[in-house]
């Protein structure tokens, strides 16, 4: 999954809101394309090609194996990872992981036309409030 980097090139490889202090990470270009969500640009690549949606199940990251466990025992792995998510809007990087694949599952259930279009419009109004940007 590209992304603009954002974050130190020595920062550990683990998830943001694992870092002690993710803050003393963050370049001071990083901090603006994380308020801004356009460090998610480069996705857009990925959906024109195919291994990405708009709206899915955000990718883990290759470390996260309860996430990856818990996601492949529920059955969400089938659906095309997103640039977006129902669990994106719903807490993001502070949901325990439980609740994350549970909201996964129930996007896996409603998922249609009318479902995606109504996440990506609150995914806007979270971005342009800046709701769940802790860093």
């Amino acid at each position: 999954m590209p992304k603009f980097r954002s974050m130190r090139t020595d920062t550990p490889e683990v998830a943001t809101h694992l870092l002690g202090d993710a803050k003393s990470y963050i370049t001071p270009i990083g901090a603006f394309l994380r308020k801004t969500s356009l460090d998610e640009l480069p996705q857009l690549w990925c959906i024109l090609n195919g291994q990405m949606s708009f709206v899915g199940p955000r990718p883990a990251l290759f470390n996260q194996q309860d996430l990856i466990e818990m996601r492949t025992k529920a059955g969400v792995h089938l659906i095309v990872p997103g640039l977006t998510g129902w669990a994106q809007i719903n807490g993001r990087d502070e949901l325990p992981i439980p609740e994350k694949v549970a909201l996964d599952v129930e996007y896996m259930k409603r998922q249609g036309f009318w479902f995606d279009l109504y996440v990506i419009w609150q995914t806007a109004i979270k971005v342009l409030r800046r709701d769940g940007v802790a860093h």
